[in-house]
């Protein structure tokens, strides 16, 4: 269940796919450029071809939308099928590029992979067509729009569902240590897991910690610890700017020294979630960082008295402003093998209105990237029946998806590498660590530019 209900699980793909480590690039986009030149189509102009991911609740979703469509425009046919099945959506989306076998649109689409593809030239613009921006700047915020804009000045996506990242916490467990509220900074966070942890048996081993996040390695796991805490600590701001590692700054550093201090403390445990045992459900850890799915499952699987709720991620000590936060964005993409973009355009535009979006929500407890979200009247509601995800929905207004780089695979994996050596094995200070990053980026993105 809890697996059906995670968007992020589509991720892998990219750390396990050679094509996307960083020399191998240059080849793969040389070889999309050359399928998008030698591509036929035989379907007709009036039929298109829509994937969506294989989540139950998206299926179910397009379901709704494509029949609803149907029913207005019988001559516009939708052919409707989940993304088929492999070893992750990325590598079958990366496949059918390759082959010439891409539908006309996709709607899963890493917002971190649209600039590989749009470099490619094998996704349409979308501001070429009619009604595009002016439904796009009704619908999201202009720092949305800037932050999808692509480098040649067009748009490839439509910014359409987002799950921030939230600390989840045991409540009982929080007040127990003297808290009303989960502690925000730093310090106060460190506090509380230093008057948190317990040895039950005597024996010298740690039985309970503050918290728990993934040691797994691979590139897409800082999206759900460092990340998140970089743009909380920096205000959103981007990893790379004009061409250049933007992030050898004192948030970053901070945020390592952070992570690092949780687990030379063994406030935080280095164990792998294990699919047997949920330790935050036991009660064995207070706090996690996660996305709303989490909702859905918790209410399925915990204990008739155990109570959770979410908070911002934590800041550096003395924070002034908003806590922001990754959002794991996914898009809508239209492939320039359509035949019909404006048509593919006009179904898309229907998922995305705000009975869509509210339909959306009903069906997969996952939030609509529009502007605003927590007071539009139609959603309401819904929310004040479900008011855990209202705090994702508040949440909302103060989110950053991720850089419009091609190489964000490959820049995620240097992190990656430095935190293994700073925050996990502490052979490096957090100052090192950033620097050694910041300087393997530059020689990569100047690589690439030359």
């Amino acid at each position: 269940m809890k697996k059906e209900l995670n968007p992020p699980q589509q991720r892998k793909s990219l750390a396990l796919n050679p094509l996307f480590s960083w020399f191998g690039v240059s080849l793969v986009l040389l070889l999309l450029t050359l399928a998008s030149c030698s591509r036929e189509r035989g379907a007709s102009d009036n039929q298109i071809t829509y994937w969506s991911s294989n989540n139950g609740g998206e299926i179910a979703f397009s379901n709704w939308a494509v029949a609803a469509w149907q029913r207005e425009h019988p001559a516009g046919k939708i052919k409707y099928q989940p993304v088929p099945e492999g070893q992750s959506s990325e590598e079958i989306i990366l496949a059918a590029v390759v082959a010439g076998t891409t539908p006309d649109i996709y709607s899963n689409i890493w917002q971190g992979t649209v600039a590989f593809y749009s470099d490619a030239h094998i996704l349409v613009a979308l501001d070429t067509l009619d009604g595009f921006l002016d439904f796009l700047q009704s619908r999201c915020s202009a720092a949305t729009i800037r932050e999808i804009t692509a480098d040649d000045g067009h748009i490839y996506q439509v910014p359409w569902k987002i799950n921030p990242i939230m600390t989840i916490y045991n409540e009982r467990l929080i007040k127990e240590l003297g808290y009303d509220t989960f502690p925000a900074s730093y310090p106060e966070f460190l506090a509380a897991a230093q008057n948190f942890q317990r040895d039950d048996n005597g024996d010298g081993y740690v039985d309970q910690w503050f918290g728990n996040t993934s040691v797994n390695l691979a590139w897409y796991q800082r999206l759900f610890n460092f990340y998140p805490l970089y743009l909380a600590a920096s205000n959103g701001q981007p990893l790379v700017k004009d061409g250049r590692a933007n992030f050898n700054n004192k948030y970053a550093v901070e945020a390592f020294r952070f992570l690092q201090t949780l687990y030379r403390k063994n406030y935080f445990s280095k164990q792998s979630a294990s699919a047997a045992q949920d330790l935050f459900i036991t009660e064995q850890y207070a706090s996690k960082w996660t996305g709303p799915w989490e909702i859905q499952y918790l209410e399925r699987f915990k204990k008739a008295d155990f109570s959770y709720n979410f908070a911002p991620v934590p800041v550096p000590a003395g924070h002034q402003g908003a806590v922001y936060t990754y959002c794991d964005p996914k898009s809508f993409v239209i492939f320039n093998t359509c035949p019909n973009p404006q048509q593919a355009w006009e179904f898309i535009k229907t998922m995305v209105t705000e009975q869509g979006d509210l339909q959306f929500l009903k069906m997969t407890n996952q939030l609509p990237r529009r502007q605003h979200l927590d007071t539009i009247a139609a959603f309401q509601a819904y929310f004040e029946a479900y008011p855990k995800l209202k705090a994702f929905a508040n949440q909302a207004q103060y989110v950053v998806g991720v850089d419009n780089n091609p190489y964000l695979t490959e820049i995620f994996d240097i992190i990656s590498q430095e935190y293994e050596a700073c925050v996990l094995y502490q052979t490096k200070t957090p100052e090192q660590a950033i620097a050694d990053a910041e300087a393997a980026v530059n020689v990569l993105l100047r690589a690439e530019q030359s």
